[in-house]
């Protein structure tokens, strides 16, 4: 399975169901009134977080998600049905950012719990049908809402994936033969560096009740955080862990080690610094070999807290997993920014905006204004009425007058075209 640890998608919800005009038909029942029904409410998208999915590749080829509109209201004053809402689901450990139109993007969400969920479009609400506008005044009127238009967006889903410790060093130092051998996980293993593509995942057992999951991160090189090997795309996969191991080859000379060791301390610096304020578990892999012994040896004064393993042999791999199990329990929780405080709310000042096109038309904007005119029937002069003196208790039609709109001047909205009076 490949896999994906990154996408786009859009998503939208589900239009509202129109209210419709309808009149009491009964026997029996003289002048029997207004008594359309409402339209049903659209479906919201909701993003669900589940174990079940470890890669975004479900969204490699999918990317809109539209969840159902509402449907139309009925006679009788009987509404429509309201639409099921989309649930989407995503793998545990992942982040929504909601792109906006400028192309800059915000954290909505980091959906770490299995089960954890966020709406991420709204649907609509149903439109109203003439029984609610009837007064005394209007005892028969002959229009109704149309359904509201649901909200849309684009996201962009990032996976970082959830594991308590994770394994990283240069290419061919063993990280896939450890995992290999401390869990149940079946990485691809050779002799030539490169040799795993993808971070792995594998939960090691210990005990009945001790356990933790570790991640191999597939080998980084010099440059890494800046993309080289594909490694800014793997080094994301290591900021939720609360322990590293940091594998090194112990076939190297210790000049080679050492020089090793510090390039990927320098590439965790330059990714996140705050990776080398975890807990640092450093290994010299290979025991199995005469000069890896040698090289332990050699090394043990100059590194602190060195380590040696051989996974062919499983000497010292048991040790170093309780190590780092230990560890972990002793370390705090990595918490992942909180979502941002959303920027596209409009305050009641910013309700509406007024414009002159090169053409000499008012246009005017905002999204309550929008909804409202998406929402008319401009079909029939009470549906018109109703729409102009919404707009002059909202202030348009002042604020109009104060820019200099004349009788006949032309005004825009939501791509309805009126004549000023």
């Amino acid at each position: 399975m490949q896999f994906i640890d990154e996408v786009t998608i859009a998503v939208g919800g589900g239009r509202g169901g129109d209210g419709i005009v309808a009149w009491r038909r009964e026997k029996y029942v003289p002048k029997g009134g207004p008594a359309g029904g409402d339209g049903g409410r659209g479906g919201d998208v909701v993003l669900e977080a589940t174990p079940e999915l470890s890669t975004l590749i479900d969204f490699r080829f999918k990317k809109q998600f539209v969840a159902e509109a509402g449907k139309p209201g009925s006679t009788s004053n009987k509404s429509g049905r309201g639409a099921l809402d989309l649930v989407v689901p995503v793998p545990v450990g992942t982040l929504v950012y909601r792109i906006e139109e400028d192309g800059g993007e915000f954290l909505l969400a980091d959906l770490s719990v299995p089960g954890e969920r966020i709406r991420v479009a709204k649907g609509g609400r149903g439109g109203l049908g003439n029984q609610h506008f009837a007064t005394s005044a209007r005892q028969a009127p002959r229009f109704a809402e149309k359904g509201e238009p649901a909200d849309g967006c684009s996201l962009r889903l990032e996976l970082k994936l959830l594991a308590d410790c994770g394994v990283v060093g240069l290419p061919n130092a063993g990280k896939s033969t450890l995992l290999s051998v401390a869990s149940a996980a079946r990485p691809k293993i050779a002799d030539y560096p490169f040799t795993t593509l993808e971070p792995q995942l594998g939960v090691v057992r210990l005990a009945p009740e001790e356990s933790f999951v570790m991640v191999d991160v597939p080998g980084l090189i010099e440059g890494a955080h800046a993309g080289s090997g594909l490694g800014d795309r793997f080094l994301r996969h290591i900021e939720r862990t609360r322990v590293l191991i940091h594998l090194m080859d112990g076939a190297s000379p210790a000049e080679r080690v050492l020089a090793d060791r510090a390039t990927i301390e320098n590439e965790l610096r330059l990714w996140n610094p705050a990776l080398l304020d975890r807990p640092i578990i450093p290994v010299l892999s290979k025991l199995d070999l005469p000069e890896a012994r040698e090289r332990f040896e050699e090394l043990r004064p100059q590194i602190e807290g060195l380590r040696a393993i051989s996974a062919v042999t499983g000497e010292g791999v048991r040790d170093l997993l309780y190590a780092a199990f230990r560890a972990i329990a002793s370390a705090p929780k990595v918490e992942i920014a909180e979502p941002d405080t959303p920027r596209f709310v409009l305050t009641p000042q910013e309700a509406f905006a007024i414009e002159r096109d090169p053409d000499g038309a008012f246009v005017v904007t905002g999204d309550r204004v929008e909804r409202l005119a998406a929402m008319t029937d401009f079909d029939t002069d009470e549906g018109l009425g109703r729409f102009e003196a919404i707009l002059a208790k909202m202030g348009v039609d002042k604020r109009l007058r104060e820019l200099g709109a004349q009788d006949g001047d032309t005004v825009r909205i939501a791509g309805h075209e009126f004549d000023y009076s």
